[in-house]
């Protein structure tokens, strides 16, 4: 027996479309007997992209974050259904196409709102991934398969030697909502959180700064940076409402330092140094 789960990591995610695209592809019309019915031919997104903008001008950014069902070792699903209707197999949450039928309460039930109601067919439906291929001997979803960055890493969380097993093991991952306390199979490495940013200039000759050196601090941590070709430093993944000051040196310049609280992504502009 497996445990099967999925690290999608944010930091190689590109916004390309493509897990919505083949997910789309492999269910929309299709029928898997047992496993699952048709999706609809438009409506539905058993995997989507939210994409959330990042920062003020000149510093704004897109943040992509795949969304799909958790497979949660304790799902509210199983909880809602009635005679059977959601059951778990190999670590996936199954939501059975015959048994659910009329069984509405289960859009609700999940707090994540992945579970889509098909009019149609009178139906809770969503991501089992791709149980139907995994039981004919595929290795991974389609949404994996075709990921062009291999942000999607799929795998048997029983095995301590699969790669997902590793990522989790190394700390790197973390859960969406870990205060839903569901047990989520499906982790994330590099969820967006707030940054700070800025840009170094020297005053006296109008040009940017290259390798200076940046210090933050605040809530309890110390971070280090050097500024880019264009003069830019970045802070990411940083606490929500938490003060932080940025220190900037380079050598024969008054040091500067400002200060930031992340009620949101923060640029702080220019920051100009003097002999």
């Amino acid at each position: 027996m497996a445990k099967y789960g999925m690290v999608i990591d944010l930091t190689k995610c590109v916004g390309c479309y493509n897990c919505f695209l083949t997910c789309r592809d492999e269910f929309a019309g299709n029928d898997y007997a047992s496993f699952s019915a048709p999706q609809p031919m438009s409506g539905m997104n058993w995997i989507r992209l939210i994409e959330k903008e990042r920062g003020q001008y000149p510093k704004v950014k897109v943040a992509y974050t795949p969304l799909t069902c958790m497979q949660c070792a304790n799902p509210g699903c199983m909880k809602a259904a009635k005679d059977g209707a959601v059951y778990r197999k190999d670590g996936i949450v199954m939501i059975d196409p015959v048994k659910a039928k009329g069984q509405k309460q289960l859009v609700d039930a999940c707090p994540y709102r992945v579970i889509e109601w098909n009019e149609d067919l009178e139906l809770p439906q969503k991501c089992n991934l791709c149980a139907h291929m995994l039981a004919k001997g595929e290795k991974e979803p389609r949404c994996v398969e075709n990921c062009p960055v291999n942000a999607l890493v799929f795998g048997d969380l029983d095995d301590p030697n699969s790669e997902i097993s590793k990522l989790v093991a190394s700390g790197k991952t973390e859960v969406m909502h870990p205060e839903y306390g569901l047990g989520e199979q499906v982790h994330y490495i590099g969820l967006p959180r707030k940054f700070v940013a800025g840009t170094v200039v020297l005053g006296d000759i109008d040009e940017v700064a290259q390798e200076a050196a940046v210090t933050l601090t605040g809530n309890g941590e110390t971070r280090s940076a050097r500024t880019n070709g264009f003069g830019d430093f970045e802070f990411e993944g940083l606490a929500d409402n938490q003060d932080y000051t940025v220190k900037v040196e380079v050598p024969g310049y008054q040091p500067q330092t400002r200060t930031a609280r992340t009620l949101k992504d923060i640029y702080l502009g220019e920051i100009v140094l003097t002999k």
